[in-house]
């Protein structure tokens, strides 16, 4: 039996500084080694002090996982030597005296599979190291201490996945909870990475690091899960060790001997002392916590008669879920859940191309109420959304430069729906004993007039005109 547990580290992205320091947490924007003290680089004499905010933000994740949250918390340094841990230290947290984590067990269930949860940490991100060279032979590593002391938080799974679909599920299912409950952006470069621990019946369990993507996990842990098996087929012992993820090769190769706590030489950390977290703080966070992903879900079906599958699509993304709630009513919210999950996901479906997009949920309400009062057809809508996306002009403006308004004038329209019937006579000959066929007839009309006819009128028409 396949036996699969993760390590996932988080970062804080919506934190103004660091764990321990005031340099900015956001260290994306600087020059290399630009966003750096001697707090984050620990140089002797300079003193940790802890950011409130960041143990706010790691409790909400706890109680989001519905993890058990302690009354106090403690820090550890971990010893061991790394280019990019510049104190060759980190600090971390671990449950020797308890439960002194910043979350204790907890459990998601994503399939009807409960995935428990180990502990939750908060800690330190060491810095970046930056490879260059063409071979082995000429490369360099560089190290930016710019994320040095950024805050983490890591998650750690019981090893309750059988499959590399399922690590992949969750995955996507935590980066959607960690965006809703606004303590992260996953979709940062490093922001949130994951490493795999693998074990087949009867092996000892292997980790897996230097992994980029979650896509490149599944492969992964797929390939190790293979490799394992062909070990064990031939009698050859798996040895517990840590294993590198080879991009290029998409192997895994071995790295060094995996590590337990001990080699760690973990100690609590004198610099800061035990943090004591009031209930009165946590029940505060609890009931401003925004509302789950799967509640949300649930009321836009029951609520407002929307497709599962559209549901969760809209639910579960921040962005198309805040752009949802802040344009729909009662009337139109159907209307506007499928022109987000239609048409807008297709316009901007990169964090850049959201960030450069002008879209308003004023040009949504006003783009659902045209097409719902025949102002506009559907088609014409799309070609308008285009539009608003790229300039932010009012729908009216766009109407009216691009000359998208429906063609309703009974007479206008009689004439174009009268040319399309006499160049169409064996199909108004069918439609009269097949209703479908006039649909086809429909779409001859929409050709001619670009897409702007009034659908419904349309159709009355030519029914009155072939019968």
């Amino acid at each position: 039996m396949t036996k699969i547990g993760l390590e996932i580290h988080c970062q804080l992205t919506n934190l103004e500084s660091k764990l321990f320091c005031s340099c900015k947490a956001n260290y994306r924007e600087f020059k290399i080694n630009e966003n750096i003290c001697p707090i984050c680089m620990g140089l002797p004499g300079s003193l940790p002090r802890l950011n409130q905010e960041a143990v706010k933000k790691a409790t909400i994740i706890a109680m989001a996982l519905n993890c058990t949250t302690p009354d106090k918390i403690a820090f550890f340094r971990k010893n061991y030597f790394y280019p990019d841990l510049p104190k060759n230290f980190q600090i971390t947290q671990l449950n020797i005296y308890g439960d002194t984590s910043i979350g204790g067990t907890g459990s998601v269930t994503i399939d009807n599979k409960k995935i428990r949860i180990t502990r939750i940490q908060l800690e330190e991100d060491p810095g970046r190291l930056i490879y260059e060279g063409s071979s082995s032979k000429n490369l360099i590593t560089l190290v930016d201490y710019n994320r040095a002391g950024t805050p983490l938080v890591e998650i750690v799974t019981e090893p309750d996945f059988e499959s590399p679909k399922q690590v992949r599920e969750f995955l996507n299912i935590l980066s959607d909870l960690l965006e809703n409950i606004g303590v992260s952006d996953p979709s940062l470069d490093g922001a949130m990475r994951a490493d795999a621990n693998v074990s087949i019946e009867g092996g000892k369990k292997v980790e897996i690091k230097n992994i980029g993507s979650f896509h490149d996990l599944e492969k992964a842990v797929h390939f190790e899960i293979t490799r394992q098996e062909s070990l064990h087929s031939r009698d050859i012992q798996i040895i517990q060790e840590t294993r590198h993820w080879d991009d290029k090769r998409k192997i895994t190769v071995s790295s060094r001997s995996k590590e337990e706590d001990l080699d760690y030489r973990y100690f609590l950390e004198g610099d800061i002392p035990w943090i004591i977290i009031d209930p009165e703080i946590q029940k505060e966070l609890k009931s401003k916590m925004p509302e789950s992903i799967i509640s949300k879900k649930e009321r836009y079906i029951s609520k407002f008669n929307i497709p599962p599958q559209v549901a969760d699509v809209l639910s579960s993304d921040k962005f198309y879920s805040d752009l949802f709630e802040e344009s729909h009513t009662n009337d139109n919210a159907k209307e506007i859940a499928n022109i987000i999950t239609t048409d807008l996901m297709g316009l901007v479906d990169t964090r850049e191309k959201r960030e450069e997009s002008k879209i308003t949920a004023t040009h949504l309400r006003d783009l659902s109420d045209s097409i719902q009062s025949g102002k506009i057809s559907r088609n014409s809508a799309k070609n308008a959304l285009y539009e608003i996306v790229k300039t932010g002009k009012d729908l009216s403006q766009v109407i009216s430069k691009l000359d998208l308004g429906n063609v309703s004038d009974e007479s206008e329209l009689s004439e174009i729906i009268q040319e399309v019937i006499s160049e169409e006579p064996q199909a108004v000959k069918e439609a009269k004993s097949n209703s479908q066929t006039i649909n086809y007839l429909v779409g001859k009309v929409m050709q001619k007039t670009k897409g702007k006819a009034d659908p419904k009128l349309t159709l009355d028409l030519l029914k009155k005109q072939i019968e």
